[in-house]
This record gives C-alpha cells, sequence and structure tokens, in this order.
C-alpha cells in the first residue's frame, strides 16, 4: 500500500487555535496520519502521511467540519506518493507565524501578491521574457542548503540562512531588480507568497509568486527550466521532478543534505557523520 503524502497552507486569521489544537490532533491520530500540523494567527501549514482512505477523510474534516467555521473550505491540497511513512509522529503545534518573517504587519488574507502559475511561468521561460516583454527573475526565497539541492535555472540566491533575513536581504538588493518582472518560489508556495507580498509592500511593481511553488510546478509542468532536485522537510529529504523520492540522505550529524556521490565518500557513515562534519575532514583532505 502507498501512502499518500498531503501538504497545505492557508493565510487567515484564526482566533481559535487554543481550542482547536486538542481536536485536530486527536482527529489526526484516530486517522492514523503522521505528520507536522502548525496553527498560527496568520493561518495554518501542515505536512501529514497516511492511507487514502486516511488522506480523503483528513481533507474533508477541515474543509466541512463545523468546528472551523468555513475557515479552510478552499483549503488547496498538493499530493505525493511514497512506498512507505516518512513521517515518524502526529503532532500540532501552536505557531506566532506559521512561516517565519518576524513582518507580523503582512496579512496575506487581506490581499495576495499577483500569482502566475507553472503553465504560464514556463512558457515565459521558454520564451525568456513575460506577456510584456519583460525579462524574467526567478528568486528563490528558500535556505541555502535547500537551494543546493536543486533550483531554477539561473535563478537568484541570497544564501540566507533563515527566511526572516529575506526582508533585510531583498531591500539591499532591491536596485537589481528594477524594470524586471520577479517571480519568488519555493517549496509548496507559502515563503515565496509571504516574500511577494513584502516585496510588493516596499515597492516592487512587477512581482509575482509561483503558485503552488516548485511542487506543483513539477506537477503540472514536470522539470522544464529546473535542475536538480526538491529539498522537502520529511524523510524522504528530496524528491525528483516526477515527485518520485531520490537517493539524497541528510546527515544525522550536521543534517546538512548529503547527495549519492558524497554516500560513497570514505568519510561518511550513515547515522553519524557526513563529509561536511566528519571530525578527520581535514587529515583526509591534506592527504588527498
Amino acid at each position: 500500500m502507498s501512502i499518500v503524502n498531503l501538504s497545505a497552507y492557508q493565510f487567515v486569521t484564526l482566533d481559535a487555535i487554543q481550542a482547536w489544537r486538542p481536536l485536530v490532533a486527536e482527529r489526526s491520530i484516530a486517522l492514523g496520519l503522521r505528520g507536522t500540523i502548525l496553527l498560527a494567527p496568520e493561518g495554518i501549514n501542515l505536512f501529514v502521511a497516511g492511507s487514502r482512505e486516511a488522506a480523503d477523510a483528513f481533507v474533508d474534516y477541515l474543509r466541512h467540519d463545523p468546528l472551523f467555521e468555513g475557515k479552510f473550505a478552499s483549503l488547496q491540497f498538493k499530493e505525493s506518493e511514497s512506498p512507505a511513512q516518512p513521517f515518524r509522529r502526529m503532532l500540532v503545534k501552536l505557531k506566532r507565524e506559521i512561516i517565519t518573517m518576524k513582518r507580523p504587519a503582512i496579512k496575506p488574507e487581506l490581499g495576495r501578491a499577483p500569482a502566475v502559475d507553472a503553465p504560464t511561468l514556463k512558457r515565459w521561460l521558454d520564451r525568456g521574457h513575460d506577456d510584456a516583454g519583460r525579462p524574467v527573475v526567478m528568486l528563490d526565497t528558500r535556505n541555502a542548503f535547500e537551494v543546493d539541492v536543486g533550483t531554477f535555472d539561473n535563478a537568484i540566491d541570497y544564501r540566507i540562512d533563515k527566511f526572516s533575513e529575506f526582508p533585510e536581504v531583498i531591500q539591499a538588493h532591491r536596485d537589481e531588480l528594477t524594470d524586471k518582472t520577479v517571480v519568488s518560489f519555493c517549496t509548496g508556495g507559502i515563503r515565496c507568497e509571504k516574500a511577494a507580498i513584502h516585496m510588493k509592500e516596499i515597492g516592487f511593481e512587477h512581482v509575482y509568486q509561483l503558485e503552488g511553488g516548485i511542487l506543483k510546478y513539477f506537477e503540472e509542468v514536470g522539470g522544464a527550466h529546473y535542475h536538480g532536485e526538491c529539498f522537502v522537510f520529511d524523510y524522504r529529504t528530496a524528491l525528483d521532478p516526477q515527485l518520485g523520492p531520490t537517493p539524497t540522505v541528510q546527515c544525522f550529524g550536521c543534517r546538512g543534505v548529503v547527495t549519492l556521490e558524497a554516500q560513497h565518500s570514505p568519510l561518511y557513515e550513515a547515522g553519524r557523520y557526513c563529509p561536511a562534519c566528519h571530525p578527520q575532514r581535514g587529515t583526509a583532505a591534506e592527504a588527498a
């Protein structure tokens, strides 16, 4: 039996997350799901996995249960399948933000930044410009270690270590993006949506978010104009453009990404070290 992986997020004002938390946890566990659900005053963000029946029941629960007063009626889910359960347990957490930017004034439910869907973006990238003739710049809003696993061709990567660094970095580079169409992107859409809203607020004129992020792009048009894999925050580590798991793993020691090639290094010890954090990495380099 294959496992269905669900991911979804929605920016919407939530006032009852304290009361919802135990009820959502109870229902998720009863369905046999595992993963993480984040609830915050600004919305919901989730990654859960289980059987086909459990996944369908969970989607119906969030969209239609009277508890939520219709707040998640339009919640859109992205799906992929895996041969095994990618999560160890089921967690429901309360957070200040479902994605931390430290800009609480941003309220996406009051107005989203313009979005571009995957087929339209592919057409722009095929042509080298948008429908108005402006050059298209792909802006990766993910952390540096995620970008290293794979990204769009010629994407801008500011080497951020956490998303809260984004506002300062984009301010420092705004002049470089003048008169260009900027498409912000991330894994599933949540970071690039918040990033695009912030960019609109500080004066960027032509900025879009990639609707549904990289995973939706893979689902709809495959890997065109993308090189490498897409890092995901579960035990699959990375997905290919067919949304299948890859041999890439995460190091137990430093949590860095370890490619298949790096796993063949004598400095890779599964469950302990990778070539980047092995205690003898300096000695091995000198010997080489």
